[in-house]
């Protein structure tokens, strides 16, 4: 993804058009297997009600994150993909 401020935009525009707010959102995460890294997801959702399910891939590498979080707005959102991307090294948003 070459301009992240690009893709926030477009993001706000379809949940702004899909959803009523506020609204049951589901996010998906990709971090390199490490417990920290997986911790530090789980505190950026903390105290929200997340509910959080975790998945190792085959050979163990990777770990998938799913956050489904009742949100206020596509605001909110897109600051909680901003937060996870500037704490957490090597995460991949899906």
């Amino acid at each position: 993804m070459n301009d992240p401020e690009e893709f926030y935009k477009k993001l706000k525009v379809q949940l702004a058009d899909t959803s009523l707010w506020p609204s049951t959102y589901l996010y998906k995460f990709i971090v390199p297997t490490d417990t920290s890294k997986i911790m530090q997801i789980e505190v950026i959702f903390d105290n929200l009600g997340a509910v959080i399910n975790t998945k190792q891939s085959k050979n163990g590498k990777y770990t998938s994150i799913s956050v489904n979080v009742r949100m206020k707005n596509p605001d909110q959102v897109i600051l909680k993909y901003k937060e996870v991307a500037n704490k957490v090294e090597g995460v991949i948003s899906l």
